[in-house]
């Protein structure tokens, strides 16, 4: 029989305040899972119309799969933030990628009509599980030449990258980074950034009970003169900085997708269309490229070109590598279009939950500019990937 596949919308998302990694952020005592269960209850209060019955899947992403944020986290936070037990979940690792590509595995489902409505999201809690920990590389990757030594450590391939594209110098990444902090500093200020924030309480030995309702690691006072003086922790007399990069953090993201005429049936809020997604491998040792490839694959899924994308929200987790994405496209380093309210190296990249940060965010972006009818989100993946996925905007002014 032949199976004519839906329409897959984006409804909503949210995300936990993103802390700093370590002893001394917000996040420190606080559980992985319950971070995930605050987005997911989160998203059902600002969706009283979606009744929890209909929720077909819930994906959960986290790249270090243990601990608490272990133990098939998509259905153990599914019935911890009270969902109906009939409600399945499961877990997702890809990574940096990981809520992206939990979002584009259930809207795979939803388009195929096994699902009519799904959550999708992602948590990494850093300071509780390093990237790494516990992992066991088999010895055949360095033995056998399959991948480059500084493969496994993403700071240095961010240098390889810069070695590849030598044109694109510290300072433009110095730059590309002041310019995440000052937009993100003035969206913040704007109040865009708040709308989507879920407050989550906190508790810790040594200052008692809390609220986390801002993002920890943004640094509104940075200057190119601070910048330019940061040491280069993976190669001496290199280019990638703290500064210059995400740092590493703790945080959470969740987000409703669903057939679009289901969607319209519960009266949902419709923030996004799918157009189209790509991932592809490229070399481990250079995985900051993989967004290049990706686009364009993408692209070429959807029957559309590097021009005809009005809005661009690209995971920043190293300044040269957004910049090898816009280089190879002939876009400008400050391109109006490119993460207008700043990205990761303000904001904080918590791993496999950034993806969702992205989609959410462009659906924002969507809402307030009618003129605007594609939009891309991608990223870079470890171990030498990339991801894209293109997204129509429900209220482009051409469809009216």
């Amino acid at each position: 029989m032949s199976r004519q596949s839906r329409d897959v919308v984006f409804v909503d998302g949210v995300r936990t305040p993103f802390g700093k990694a370590g002893p001394k952020g917000i996040y420190a005592e606080t559980r992985a899972d319950d971070l995930v269960i605050r987005t997911i209850r989160e998203l059902l209060r600002r969706n009283p119309s979606l009744p929890p019955a209909r929720i077909d899947e819930v994906a959960i992403a986290a790249t270090t799969q243990t601990g608490d944020q272990g133990l098939t986290i998509g259905r153990t936070a599914a019935l911890l933030a009270g969902l109906p037990k009939s409600v399945p979940g499961f877990a997702v690792d890809r990574m940096c990628a990981g809520a992206m590509t939990a979002a584009t595995s259930v809207a795979g489902g939803i388009a195929f009509g096994a699902y009519d409505v799904a959550i999708a999201g992602g948590v990494e809690h850093m300071g509780r599980h390093p990237m790494g920990e516990g992992v066991d590389p088999n010895p055949r990757f360095l033995s056998e030449r399959i991948v480059d030594p500084s493969a496994l450590v993403m700071g240095q391939t961010a240098e390889n990258l810069h070695d590849r594209f030598p044109h694109l110098t510290r300072e433009r990444a110095d730059a590309f980074a002041l310019a995440s902090q000052q937009k993100y500093a003035k969206a913040l200020a704007n109040g865009k950034i708040q709308r989507d924030l879920v407050t989550v309480a906190t508790r810790s030995a040594e200052k008692g009970w809390g609220l986390a309702t801002a993002d920890e690691p943004p640094r509104p006072e940075t200057t190119l003169e601070g910048l330019a003086g940061l040491k280069t922790p993976f190669r001496p007399h290199g280019r990638v900085t703290a500064g210059n990069a995400a740092g590493l953090n703790d945080g959470a993201t969740a987000s409703i997708l669903a057939a679009e005429d289901v969607a319209r049936e519960l009266g949902l809020p419709i923030g996004a269309r799918l157009v189209s997604f790509a991932f592809v491998g490229v070399e481990p040792e250079v995985m900051g490229v993989g967004p290049v490839p990706a686009t364009e694959k993408a692209l070429a899924k959807a029957g559309l070109g590097i021009d005809d994308i009005g809005l661009f929200e690209l995971n920043e987790a190293f300044a040269v590598q957004v910049l090898a994405l816009l280089d190879h496209f002939g876009i400008a380093d400050d391109d109006e279009r490119v993460n207008p309210w700043g990205g990761a190296i303000a904001i904080g990249h918590p791993l496999a939950s950034s993806g969702v940060r992205l989609f959410t965010q462009l659906s924002r972006h969507f809402a307030e500019r009618p003129d605007v009818r594609y939009g891309l989100t991608a990223m870079c993946i470890g171990i030498g990937m990339g991801g894209a996925v293109i997204w129509e905007n429900p209220n482009w002014e051409g469809t009216k």
